[in-house]
């Protein structure tokens, strides 16, 4: 059903221009899909609807550029989350333990999250290797890390 709204709201979207949740209500009623305005500002968040000009003032919307990448990148980052068994840190190299066979998606997970103190990662079966600038950014990182899980 959220597959087949969705697909709906590309549809309507690509068709019209659509400047209000509202709006986007009506034309998916109007196409026997009832639904409601939280849930429809849910699938624009999910879906990283954004809103373009069209001129004099008036927006649409439309289908982000960057959805793809934005899909993407919140989909390692639930792999990182629920990958991760346990991390510590030693001086600037952090330990990562996952579940078998994820230490490298965590990995990839962090390089696409561009965490700016860390200087690389090493993945082996379940566990990552990071090394950090210097041995506070691997405790600070550690602490989030630890605050996400």
């Amino acid at each position: 059903m959220k597959s087949d709204r969705q697909s709906m709201i590309l549809e309507i979207i690509n068709g019209e221009n659509i400047e209000t949740q509202e709006q986007l209500l009506d034309c998916l009623l109007t196409r026997g899909i009832r639904s409601t305005q939280a849930t429809i500002s849910r699938d624009i968040k999910q879906m990283h609807l954004i809103k373009e000009p069209v001129g004099q003032g008036v927006y649409k919307y439309a289908v982000s550029g960057n959805r793809t990448k934005l899909n993407f990148a919140e989909k390692l980052r639930t792999i990182f989350r629920e990958s991760i068994t346990s991390i510590e840190y030693a001086q600037n190299i952090v330990v990562v333990k996952t579940m078998p066979g994820l230490a490298s998606a965590a990995c990839a997970a962090l390089d696409d999250m561009g965490v700016s103190f860390m200087l690389g990662s090493l993945a082996g079966d379940d566990t990552a290797f990071l090394v950090m600038k210097d041995a506070a950014s691997a405790e600070t990182f550690c602490e989030e890390i630890q605050e996400m899980l």
